[in-house]
């Protein structure tokens, strides 16, 4: 009796584990019969990634804002999609990343989570909801991943303040990325948007900074515009993966955005706001304004929609009905004209004319 009972429960469970979100905050099964190999359809753990880091497999990681570039990012395979406050800058048309709001990213990263079923889920911090105190900090990657959908939350530099918050998001229970090199969100500080690591103090600095991100916790680390042998040298350094973006080829990983590296958009705030690093693997914004044009010139020309893309019909006894009805309300010009719009219709219609 107790051996089928115990089958009957094992049953619930498997049948409660199958249909849960697989999700990297989901504990792996590793009571019973142990951890079950990660399939295409399971959200990637930080345990696939400290897999692919030790095997030497390249991490890969695009930043996107919505459901739509989720959708893609998911079904390409990517293994991390990172929700970033450049949506500051790439979908709200500001030029930093400074003026985007908790509120604000978090409607990205829920648009996010919605699309992307697979990838590990990445949200950032933005610029001011962390510095003020490590009970802001935690507050705040609270939210992300509660409201927000996401696995874990990234957030930038490296000084004493920011280890401190990042040990104390990591000690509150949720998984941290952090960032260092060029940091958007402390150009008040650098002067711009300005690469890092190109002096003897500055590279020092890249390397002890990625290092004391690694002890307060943290599960990767980003490495933004720096010289490739900098980008080495931490990779060396640190025993966890490095996500590169203008940092050379010498990563554990890499990441661009989704907008840029489609070649998204030909606007000049975007021209302006598009890093040098970054290669476009396709001019997705030139066919965008192809296709805008060509609907623009044929709605102007009113071949647009013709009858294949006006699939709705009245049959001709509703049709009479319709314009008798109208009539009997005063109006003969609107049944006049529906009347020719039918006639028009189906003399352009190849089926209805045969």
């Amino acid at each position: 009796m107790a051996s089928s009972l115990i089958r009957r429960c094992s049953r619930r469970a498997v049948r409660t584990i199958t249909t849960d979100r697989f999700m990297s905050n989901v504990p792996e099964n590793t009571v019973y019969g142990g951890p079950k190999p990660q399939n295409s359809n399971q959200r990637v753990t930080l345990t696939q990634l400290r897999q692919k880091y030790r095997k030497g497999e390249p991490i890969t990681v695009v930043t996107g804002y919505d459901y739509p570039s989720a959708v893609h990012i998911d079904t390409a395979g990517i293994d991390v999609c990172l929700v970033g406050d450049s949506a500051s800058m790439v979908v709200h048309g500001y030029d930093t990343t400074l003026p985007i709001s908790l509120d604000e990213m978090l409607v990205h990263c829920r648009a996010v989570a919605r699309g992307a079923k697979r990838p590990l889920l990445v949200g950032d911090l933005p610029f001011g909801t962390y510095e003020s105190s490590t009970n802001q900090a935690v507050d705040s990657a609270v939210r992300v991943l509660k409201e927000g959908g996401m696995d874990a939350i990234k957030l930038e530099g490296g000084s004493p303040s920011r280890i401190t918050a990042a040990k104390s998001i990591v000690e509150a229970g949720i998984a941290v990325m952090g960032h260092v090199g060029l940091t958007p969100q402390a150009i008040s500080v650098l002067g711009g948007f300005r690469p890092q690591g190109r002096n003897i103090a500055s590279a020092v600095k890249v390397v002890e900074t990625a290092m004391a991100l690694q002890e307060a916790g943290c599960f990767s680390v980003v490495l933004e515009c720096v010289p490739p042998p900098v980008a080495a040298a931490a990779t060396s350094a640190l025993h966890i993966p490095t996500i590169g973006i203008g940092a050379g080829p010498f990563c554990s990983g890499q990441v661009l955005v989704y907008h840029d590296l489609l070649g998204m958009m030909q606007h000049p705030h975007h021209a302006k706001v598009t890093p040098k690093f970054c290669k476009q693997y396709a001019q997705v914004g030139e066919v965008i304004n192809k296709a805008l044009l060509e609907y623009k010139e044929e709605v102007t020309k009113h071949s647009f929609p013709g009858p294949s893309h006006t699939p709705y019909k009245i049959s001709s006894n509703d049709l009479d009905g319709f314009l008798t009805e109208l009539q009997k309300m005063g109006l003969d010009k609107a049944a006049s004209d529906a009347a020719a719009s039918a006639e028009k219709m189906e003399s352009s219609d190849p089926v209805s004319s045969q």
